[in-house]
Parts: structure tokens; C-alpha cells; sequence
């Protein structure tokens, strides 16, 4: 890490921890479309079932995510600097496994309640997601680990 770049990003990727408030501005913004404007998915069993698979999936993503970074000895929270580039586990094919795992969630509720809104509140929650945080996150690695971070970028994908 020595002779890192100057850049904004070097230190940690945000100044506050912007993921979890998007993450839960994006399950408002799910419930208030459903309670707004009530969308109801068709064959409500099989949604409900494929919902609650999403949302066990993207608890345990998460889970996994965590743990795989807390014994990485790096930091787990957004707005810390990462100390070690983590490539093993869930990082091994996905490099946001723990936001993909907040899509599941979002995108479970959808499932489960029928509700087109928390669809179209998770694809949001993407898109939210890798304009404010992935890419600081991804230009603060870059800052941080060079052409290690570089490699594993080519070789993992950003979402799946």
C-alpha cells in the first residue's frame, strides 16, 4: 500500500455509511409504491415461494459476506478503508456480494407480498447502489490495491 495514488477515494470510499441508508430508502420506496399504487404479481404462490427463497438467500449472502471480510481482518462497514482486498468466498463471484444480497432481500419482499413495487425498488436500489457507493468503493480498492485490485476486477464480475 505504499506509494498509493492521491486521489479522493484513497483513505475509505465514503465520509458517512451511505449503503445502509439506500438500502433502507429502497425498502421504503417499495412499500410506498405498493401502498401507492398496489401492482399485483401474477401466480402469487410461486412469488411468494421464489420471495422467501430471495430473502433466506440474501440474509445469508450477507452473512457470508460479513463474515468472510471480518475474518479477512478488513473492514466491514462502508465507510471505513479496506486493509486487505478479500477475493475468496462470496468475493470469489461476485465483488458486491453484500448489496446483491440487499437486492435479494428488497427484491424478496416483492415475492413474498406480491408487489411489483419492491421490484422495481430493488432495480433501483442497483442502480442507486453503483452510482453512490460501487464506484467509490471500487475507486477507493483501485487507490489502496493497485494491480491486485485491477486483476480481480477483470477476473470477478461486478454483480453476479
Amino acid at each position: 500500500m505504499t506509494g498509493m495514488p492521491d486521489t479522493p477515494y484513497a483513505d475509505r470510499p465514503n465520509r458517512f455509511p451511505l449503503p445502509p441508508l439506500i438500502f433502507v430508502g429502497a425498502l421504503a420506496l417499495g412499500y410506498g409504491l405498493h401502498a401507492l399504487a398496489p401492482v399485483a404479481l401474477p401466480l402469487a404462490m410461486a412469488f411468494k415461494v421464489a420471495g422467501a427463497l430471495a430473502l433466506g438467500a440474501g440474509l445469508a449472502l450477507i452473512l457470508w459476506s460479513s463474515s468472510t471480510l471480518a475474518r479477512a481482518g478488513t473492514a466491514v462497514l462502508p465507510h471505513h478503508a479496506a486493509t486487505r482486498l478479500v477475493t475468496t468466498g462470496p468475493f470469489g463471484w461476485s465483488r458486491n456480494p453484500i448489496y446483491l444480497g440487499e437486492a435479494l432481500i428488497i427484491a424478496g419482499f416483492g415475492g413474498v407480498e406480491g408487489a411489483l413495487g419492491y421490484l422495481v425498488a430493488a432495480c433501483i436500489f442497483l442502480l442507486a447502489m453503483t452510482h453512490f457507493a460501487v464506484v467509490r468503493e471500487e475507486a477507493h480498492l483501485a487507490a489502496r490495491f493497485g494491480e491486485d485490485w485491477q486483476a480481480y476486477a477483470a477476473r470477478v464480475r461486478r454483480w453476479v
